[in-house]
């Protein structure tokens, strides 16, 4: 991933971010399917900095299917609770990877709400 490309998903953040652009959050939701190791982590980073303001984009691609893994577990970073049952019925989905990235979040989120 070059510095344009660093630029470009750093620029979307801040639109959505400080603007309230929900079009520039779901662009780097959809940067999590990239074909860019580099440009996937980087807008993951990126979605979890957003904290709390990422769940609706999170929640939204969890009902489409999109880049669940990545997503689950970014759901489980942001602390994204009230997802907890979209969780519990992806540990059982046919996938092994999304099968096995909800359990995971689901276990991080378990873990993280007794501390």
């Amino acid at each position: 991933m070059g510095p344009l490309t660093f630029a470009q998903l750093y620029a979307l953040k801040s639109l959505w971010t400080v603007a309230g652009c929900r079009a520039a959050g779901r662009a780097l939701v959809t940067a999590l399917g990239s074909t860019d190791e580099g440009k996937r982590t980087v807008a993951g980073m990126l979605l979890v900095q957003g904290g709390k303001r990422a769940e609706p984009l999170v929640a939204e691609a969890i009902r489409r299917r999109e880049h669940l893994p990545i997503v689950l577990l970014i759901a489980a970073d942001i602390g994204a609770s009230n997802l907890q049952p979209e969780l519990r019925r992806l540990t059982a989905d046919p996938n092994p990877e999304v099968a096995r990235a909800a359990h995971d979040a689901l276990q991080i989120l378990l873990t993280t709400e007794h501390r």
